[in-house]
């Protein structure tokens, strides 16, 4: 799968750029499946930096019982072994934790886009401190998805944060 680039003749630069909105419509249908599965509304997944899919994944801790089976590690596990990450992005619906984010920094992910940090602000300030490209949308249906999973269900939410 391959996501599109903006088109320069309909506002792209001449220099065709990754379409944020579609890298983040996997990750977010990701949570949306996450959601409905009983789990916490997060997903992601990495991208090269043409915009072909690599892996996508969700938070799977509460289906799997895995404490480990986040978002990001999920798209990475799925997207197998590379000789290098420089050149992918990872696509999350929420700031990465700092697990997630020690991932991104480990295999030298260059660029993470965040759907929203509103709700969780995670380690994005570490992570641009270390080089790495953030890019936060703050896309409102992110918002919206985990504000309403969190005032529902606060001690899933707070154990998956570590702040139980």
């Amino acid at each position: 799968m391959r996501v599109p680039a903006r088109d320069p003749a309909h506002g792209g630069s001449m220099r065709a750029t990754l379409d944020h909105a579609a890298l983040l419509a996997v990750a977010l249908g990701e949570a949306r499946q996450g959601l409905a599965e009983g789990g916490i509304p997060i997903g992601a997944a990495l991208v090269d930096r043409h915009g072909t899919l690599l892996g996508r994944g969700r938070n799977r801790r509460v289906q799997d019982g895995d404490p480990s089976l986040h978002a990001e590690t999920a798209a990475f596990r799925a997207a197998g072994r590379r000789r290098g990450y420089r050149d992918t992005i990872m696509v999350t619906t929420l700031a990465p934790c700092w697990y997630c984010s020690g991932l991104v920094r480990q295999f030298g992910i260059g660029t993470v886009i965040v759907g929203e940090s509103v709700n969780f602000a995670g380690g994005l300030d570490w992570l641009r401190e270390h080089g790495v490209t953030v890019i936060d949308l703050r896309d409102p249906d992110c918002i919206r998805l985990l504000a309403e999973y969190i005032a529902a269900h606060p001690d899933v939410w707070h154990e998956d944060i570590g702040d139980a």
